[in-house]
């Protein structure tokens, strides 16, 4: 059974970093694209970042510039480190890994095959 479980949320000052860490199980996910998306209370669930099998990042303009994604295939893990934290940026984060090998920018849930739970960030003022 496949499993991505986030990891690193929590609540930081505006300005402030943390780094996210998505650890998954069950399979290898060394030839897709992994991403992360966010939802704020009340709002649809958006794009924030994501990296193909070939290292290639694409990210919301959102956070360009402030956030970076990278990713570990032989620890299967993808990682978003998240700088100059603003209030903004407060939602619960989700990794998700994408069910084809492409190198395609891949901005909606469509076609993102798991998920994982979900980690809190809170960013106060």
């Amino acid at each position: 059974q496949v499993h991505l479980v986030e990891s690193g949320g929590g609540l930081v000052q505006a300005g402030g970093s943390l780094r996210l860490s998505c650890a998954a199980s069950g399979r290898t996910f060394s030839s897709v694209t992994l991403g992360w998306f966010r939802q704020a209370p009340g709002k649809e669930r958006e794009f924030v970042a994501h990296i193909n099998w070939i290292s290639g990042t694409y990210y919301a303009d959102s956070v360009k510039g402030r956030f970076t994604i990278s990713r570990d295939d032989a620890k299967n893990t993808v990682y978003l480190q998240m700088n100059s934290l603003k209030v903004e940026d407060t939602a619960v984060y989700y990794c998700a890994a994408h069910s084809r090998h492409t190198t395609m920018v891949l901005t909606t849930t469509f076609g993102y095959a798991y998920w994982g739970q979900g980690t809190q960030v809170t960013v106060s003022s």
